[in-house]
């Protein structure tokens, strides 16, 4: 069975009905953020990616595309970050000029690096690129430890990550008082929630720096999505239904209220128009009808209704989960 459909088939309740209990709606109010997916190249394929990606994929946005957005973003004053994804987005070959026109028009630029990407042949130098254009910097890193990290993410995943950690630390990156912005990720291992953010980020700040002199700013929590690759996980070990049970269970009113996808519109490499990165991922559209950037001429008018499925529950679930981390306070 599908992935998505085992999701719409958990018995019990609807995401659509808890939103209706807790007399709830999501709407989309002002676009402050842009995130993009420019491509699902990658030099890792980690058994928890939402977006299956992996160093065969082909799927890249393309020159014209990076072009459209650009001309899109010059006139989107609301929009005052640009959060760039994928893959690893640093493969895409327009990264750098993209990242240079949005940083030119005085736009926060957030690069979601996979750290390994930094030490391989041809990006010897993409960390001095992200330094010199104070791009802010959000790594995944899993674990302090370096048996959890090569288990999710493969054999010396967690010594090129390190690695690479350092070196953006000499940059200047992650250091205090430093302008150049160093943020973590983690997610869990398997089918449970993320511990409170706080307590992980001290244990983080603690272990890493001890450990290998690592600094950074803040750490992220993110709850793991019930698609693609975790999906066929849960399937795989029969944890997909009590994994929905799970989250359903932990639905936090207060957290609905705070989801990215109420200020953010997501971009696919081939420029069409969704609520959020993980939409995207199932080919849900923006509003339920499918919309390019070549569709529209300005961002804001993007339809400000948020298609939901049952996979939204992940973003409610306990604290809250974004690509921000935590939605409310622990």
């Amino acid at each position: 069975m599908n992935p998505a459909s085992v999701i719409s088939a958990v018995p019990d309740s609807t995401f659509a009905s808890y939103l209706y209990d807790h007399r709830l709606q999501l709407k989309r109010g002002t676009i402050d953020t842009l995130q993009i997916n420019i491509g699902k190249r990658c030099n890792q394929a980690c058994h928890h990616c939402h977006v299956e990606a992996g160093p065969l994929h082909q799927d890249n946005m393309t020159a014209e595309t990076v072009d459209r957005l650009i001309a899109l973003l010059e006139s989107a004053q609301s929009v005052d970050t640009v959060d760039i994804t994928g893959g690893a987005p640093e493969m895409n070959p327009h990264f750098q000029r993209f990242v240079a026109a949005v940083r030119g028009m005085g736009k926060t630029v957030i690069d979601r690096c996979n750290l390994t990407i930094l030490q391989q042949p041809g990006h010897e130098n993409t960390a001095d690129f992200l330094a010199r254009h104070k791009v802010n910097v959000v790594a995944s890193l899993p674990c302090y430890s370096e048996a959890n990290v090569n288990q999710q993410r493969g054999n010396g995943v967690f010594a090129d990550s390190i690695a690479a950690l350092q070196k953006l630390n000499a940059l200047g990156y992650g250091q205090p008082g430093s302008d150049l912005t160093l943020d973590l990720v983690y997610n869990p291992l398997g089918a449970s929630l993320p511990p409170p953010q706080a307590s992980l980020e001290a244990d983080y700040r603690k272990r890493l720096l001890a450990d290998f002199g690592i600094r950074f700013h803040q750490l992220y929590t993110l709850t793991n999505m019930p698609i693609k690759r975790f999906a066929h996980q849960l399937q795989r070990d029969k944890q997909m239904v009590p994994y929905m049970q799970l989250l359903k269970d932990n639905f936090n009113p207060e957290a609905a209220q705070q989801v990215m996808c109420r200020s953010l519109v997501s971009v696919g490499f081939d420029g069409q128009i969704y609520d959020c990165d993980f939409n995207q991922m199932l080919d849900i559209p923006v509003a339920g009808k499918r919309q390019s950037i070549w569709d529209i001429n300005a961002l804001a008018e993007v339809n400000e209704a948020i298609a939901i499925d049952d996979h939204c529950f992940a973003c409610t679930a306990g604290a809250g989960s974004s690509c921000g981390g935590s939605l409310v306070n622990e």
